[in-house]
């Protein structure tokens, strides 16, 4: 079984990297055949705006860009695929953001044809999302954020391509006080990922 886990953070010194390799690691304990592929967005450089081209290959005008192929070939690969990212302003930062807007394409992800419906491509991927946010969980249940989250993330986005969200996990106060515990949590996590525990 082969995992493919995303990271957005531009600090490799952050706790959401941190958190990708104790998910990694625990991969990797549960059983040594397992591989897996981290991707740095921020370290890749990927390019999350979204151009004329990638309208273009939305309307199916254009032909894939280079790299947008590429990160299909990488979930193509994947029989899980993970996100771990900092909760920014109560969703995903914006290069995880833009590379879903890119990566996730009509036509690859889902086919969406005029008069017919949507048909959701992604059915075989699992998803494992993984976000860090600061505030504590009374207030993300005191504003509704939790729900607000699950909504347009675990629905909006991968419900509409079929694929199943099976973790949707969020490390909540992510300061100092709460990291062996989120690095635990993380390796759980890993563990987990493909059914079996440590």
């Amino acid at each position: 079984m082969h995992a493919l886990i995303v990271v957005a953070h531009p600090d490799p010194r952050s706790l959401t990297h941190g958190v990708a390799a104790h998910l990694a690691e625990g991969v990797a304990l549960a059983d040594a055949g397992h591989s897996l592929e981290i991707a740095d967005l921020a370290a890749e450089g990927f390019d999350p705006r979204f151009s004329a081209a990638d309208l273009g290959l939305h309307l199916r005008d254009e032909a894939v860009p280079a790299d947008v192929a590429a990160e299909q070939a990488r979930i193509d690969r994947a029989d899980a695929l993970v996100l771990v990212y900092p909760v920014y302003w109560w969703s995903m930062p914006g290069l995880l953001k833009g590379w879903i807007d890119r990566v996730f394409t009509n036509g690859w992800a889902y086919d969406d044809r005029s008069g017919t419906g949507v048909a959701k491509l992604l059915g075989r991927l699992p998803v494992h999302l993984v976000g860090l946010g600061g505030a504590d969980a009374g207030t993300y249940a005191r504003h509704g954020y939790f729900g607000a989250m699950k909504t347009q993330i675990d629905h909006g986005i991968f419900n509409y391509c079929g694929a199943p969200v099976v973790t949707s996990e969020l490390l909540l106060e992510a300061g100092p006080d709460n990291v062996a515990a989120h690095l635990k949590a993380a390796r759980a996590i890993g563990c987990g990922l493909f059914g079996s525990r440590q």
